[in-house]
């Protein structure tokens, strides 16, 4: 892997394990409507900078349009108020880790939604493992009931960025979008949608102090514009299966963040609950099968077999996150 590949990797993770903390901090000034709002329009301009620098062809107004709203509500309006909503009354390092299990709900997604995929016993294993590591991180037991409402209304942003990903494979892959365009005409439809009920939601005067303004600047322009910029570019460099490894790492980075910069408190069922998580989802992926050691080769008195231009294959559903930039 190149280094430039590394880096991008790496800033990726940051960003979008770094996006559930700045959504906590915007919210001391914005309502969670508004602050969506606000996300999804810089977001929106980012990369309508990007695709009018690249001349990437936006696609013409139709019934297409109707498929990109529908894939704007499940994968940035609905995910991103619930993220919002939820996050008044759990802390940023919780759903950092609760959404940890998007993945695995994107496994459910596409065996309920597209029956061409099969269902193997690995990857069952996988989920009913990773399913046991997010209760155990809700931890129903000790949470009080508004901390339980937060933590629930995080799993269905998670849902709802499965959800997406399941609608935009059936509905919108096949009409052959550049990916910034997909991601920037869902943007532009996002903001229309947000604008229109946002005067039908709950108001309060913005309070915009300088971690407020840094935060939702952070989180809109870089979080959800600049950071899909990066994701396709490593798609491009590693290929599909090589770019999604990095969910592994936006739960690490989530919790650390939220627990230098706010104080969150990490409890051992978070730490178990992630871990059981990620190696849940390396098995339903089958990821771990490369940590195998292979048995050695046998001597061959001829000249090796010419080796293949690629070994990688891309997954059958690529995890193309076209929605949120948390997750």
């Amino acid at each position: 892997m190149k280094r430039s590949s590394v880096l991008q990797f790496l800033l990726l993770g940051l960003i979008w394990g770094g996006s559930y903390t700045f959504i906590k901090i915007s919210l001391d000034g914005l309502t969670p409507a508004l602050l969506v709002f606000v996300r999804i329009v810089l977001g929106a301009v980012v990369l309508l900078a990007f695709v009018g620098l690249r001349r990437v062809r936006i696609p013409a107004f139709g019934a297409i349009w109707g498929h990109i709203a529908v894939a704007a509500i499940l994968g940035m309006v609905a995910p991103f108020l619930l993220l919002a909503w939820g996050e008044r009354y759990t802390s940023a390092a919780m759903a950092g880790v609760i959404i940890a299990a998007l993945p695995l709900l994107t496994l459910v997604a596409v065996w309920i939604l597209l029956p061409s995929e099969k269902t193997t016993r690995r990857k069952l294993a996988g989920f009913l493992l990773g399913f046991a590591g997010v209760v155990l991180i809700i931890a129903p037991w000790n949470s009080d009931a508004g901390s339980l409402t937060g933590q629930l209304a995080v799993l269905g942003a998670a849902a709802c960025y499965a959800a997406q990903t399941v609608y935009v494979r059936r509905f919108l892959l096949q009409h052959g979008l550049a990916p910034l365009a997909l991601a920037a005409s869902q943007l532009v439809a996002a903001t229309l949608l947000q604008g229109a009920v946002l005067p039908f939601t709950p108001w309060q005067t913005p309070t915009l102090s300088w971690p407020v303004v840094t935060s939702i600047v952070i989180l809109g322009a870089i979080g959800t514009g600049l950071a899909y910029v990066l994701y396709f570019r490593l798609i491009s460099d590693l290929g599909a299966t090589s770019a999604s490894a990095v969910n592994y790492l936006v739960p690490v980075v989530g919790m650390l963040t939220s627990t230098l910069l706010l104080g969150d408190t990490v409890t051992w069922n978070m730490v178990v609950g992630v871990v059981a998580v990620l190696i849940g989802l390396a098995a339903a992926e089958n990821r771990l099968a490369s940590l195998r050691p292979r048995p050695p080769a046998e001597a061959d008195p001829g000249p090796p077999p010419p080796a293949p231009a690629s070994t990688e294959r891309a997954p059958s559903l690529p995890s193309v996150r076209v929605g949120g930039g948390d997750d």
